[in-house]
């Protein structure tokens, strides 16, 4: 008995412990305190950002057009195999994020950390946000205080067990949060689409399949993926399925219209409503890069 009980003790020591371990691990990481000294926003950039950020499919309402896409009150559901995610209010309003700073929208885009310290799920795509320059981040700022404010109260995520612990989220970021970016050491031509693509575009998010517990496959970067809600698939935009010219592409992100005169449709629609308020060089930039990835069939 006297074994027994020490054993007993044992264990519970050595499972306080894992639990202190487990704790101090996956605790959230925010940005450093000077990231955004000396940095000024500028509203009118952080319109360009905005749109190549694609903001406005997530958050605004679902087929809202013209100028109800700045209305961003959140609500979009996104299902998936983890569960479904709701786009939260992200209007400068009291529902939305009036109260937020500077640093706390940088922490919740390139760090995946909420105002209050917790992980935020990677349904919101800081995994290509972590990329972003903080310049970048403060226009965007700036451009969304400018913007109408809704009163839409967010809808909980539905989340069930062990996903709804968002702790363990420390651990998966660990696994897959990297502010590396795929196409390494890349000419100074294709830097400007790189950024778009891997950073504000964030377009691997869709385009690039993902492991078992939801981690990119970088090793299959743009090579298409099931969708996440089950129905259908997001195509392989490598060389080796892409056959278009970089001209085709660009007027492809321009108007929506491929060389076929097909035109898209689905999510990719509002992508190409976002794309198509960036200036002919960005879109010209996305094109290039999307030429240069490693081709996988």
């Amino acid at each position: 008995m006297y074994k027994l009980t020490r054993v007993l003790a044992l264990l519970v020591v050595l499972a306080v412990i894992g639990l202190g371990v487990f704790w101090l691990v996956t605790r959230p990481s925010p940005l450093p305190a000077d990231t955004f000294a000396g940095v000024t926003g500028d509203a009118a950039a952080g319109e360009a950002v905005f749109w190549a950020a694609g903001c406005a499919s997530c958050h605004s309402a679902p087929e809202a057009e013209g100028e109800e896409r700045l209305i961003l009150a959140g609500g979009r559901p996104f299902a998936t195999e983890f569960g479904t995610f709701y786009a939260p209010n992200i209007s400068p309003s009291d529902a939305g994020i009036a109260g937020w700073s500077l640093e706390d929208l940088g922490n919740a885009m390139m760090r995946g950390v909420s105002p209050s310290g917790a992980h935020y799920y990677p349904a919101f795509p800081y995994t290509s946000y972590v990329k972003a320059q903080p310049q970048d981040v403060a226009d965007l700022y700036e451009f969304i205080q400018t913007l109408p404010a809704s009163d839409t109260p967010n809808t909980p995520h539905d989340v069930g067990f062990p996903f709804s612990i968002r702790r363990s989220l420390g651990g998966w970021k660990m696994l897959f949060f990297s502010d590396d970016f795929v196409l390494a050491n890349a000419p100074d031509d294709l830097e400007r689409g790189r950024y778009l693509v891997e950073a504000l575009g964030h377009c691997a998010e869709c385009h690039t399949p993902r492991n078992a517990i939801g981690g990119l496959d970088t090793g299959r970067w743009m090579a298409g993926a099931p969708s996440p809600d089950g129905r259908g698939r997001i195509p392989n935009i490598t060389p080796a399925a892409l056959d278009w010219s970089e001209v085709d592409i660009a007027a492809y992100l321009k108007t929506g219209f491929t060389p076929d005169f097909d035109s898209a449709g689905g999510e990719m629609a509002e992508v190409v409503q976002n794309m198509s308020n960036l200036s002919d060089a960005d879109l010209a930039a996305i094109a290039a890069y999307l030429k240069a990835i490693p081709a996988v069939e």
